[in-house]
C-alpha cells in the first residue's frame, strides 16, 4: 500500500508551540504504524519574504534523507500583509495571514490521489475546510484516509471522514525533541 504524508506546516508548528516534538522521529512513528514506508511526504506552510537563516535552515534540514532528516517536499507560500481595524476601539494594526496554503493542501490531496499515487493519505492538520477534499478522495476514488492531529484542535469534520485517527498526544514519548 502506497501511503503520502501531507502537512500543515502551521498545524504542526502550533501542536510543537505547546509540545516540542522532531519532525523525523514523528515521521519513523508514522512509518511503524503504518506498517511500510511513507512513498512521498510533503510540507506545506507560508513564510516571511525574505526568508531569514533560521527559517532557511529548517526548510533545508526538512528536505534532508534520512538519517539526517525526515526528507520531506517543502512547498512554501508568502505571508501577506493584511491592515485591520478594530471595530471596538478603532486601532489599526497590521497582521501577517497565510495565503494559499489550505487550496495547495487541498490540490495535493486531490492530485495526487487522481494520479494515483497513493492508496492511503496521512495528513496532518486540522482545518474542517479541508473536509469536501477528504470526502472526494474517499468517495470517489476509493483512498485510505488518517488524520494525524492534536485533541485541543483537531476539527469533527475531518475526524468522521477519516480511516483512523493518529492523535499526537499519544505519541509523546516517541517524537518529543
Amino acid at each position: 500500500m502506497k501511503t503520502v504524508w501531507i502537512i500543515d506546516g502551521a498545524y504542526l508548528f502550533s501542536f510543537g508551540k505547546t509540545q516540542p516534538f522532531d519532525y523525523l522521529k514523528l515521521k519513523r512513528e508514522l512509518v511503524r504504524r503504518n506498517g511500510a514506508p511513507i512513498y512521498e511526504s510533503y510540507f506545506l506552510n507560508a513564510t516571511h519574504d525574505p526568508f531569514n537563516d533560521a527559517q532557511n535552515a529548517f526548510h533545508t534540514w526538512l528536505k534532508s534523507a534520512e538519517p539526517k532528516g525526515p526528507k520531506l517536499r517543502v512547498q512554501l507560500y508568502r505571508l501577506k500583509d493584511l491592515h485591520s481595524t478594530c471595530p471596538e476601539c478603532k486601532h489599526e494594526f497590521d497582521r501577517h495571514v497565510q495565503k494559499g496554503v489550505d487550496v495547495g493542501i487541498a490540490t495535493l490531496i486531490i492530485k495526487l490521489a487522481a494520479q494515483n499515487v497513493y492508496d492511503r493519505l496521512i495528513l496532518s492538520a486540522g482545518d474542517g475546510d479541508f473536509e469536501d477534499a477528504i470526502s472526494y478522495v474517499k468517495s470517489e476514488l476509493h483512498k485510505e484516509v488518517w488524520i494525524c492531529g492534536s485533541g485541543a484542535n483537531l476539527s469533527t469534520d475531518l475526524q468522521s471522514y477519516s480511516d483512523d485517527v493518529l492523535w499526537l498526544e499519544d505519541m509523546i514519548a516517541a517524537i518529543s525533541k
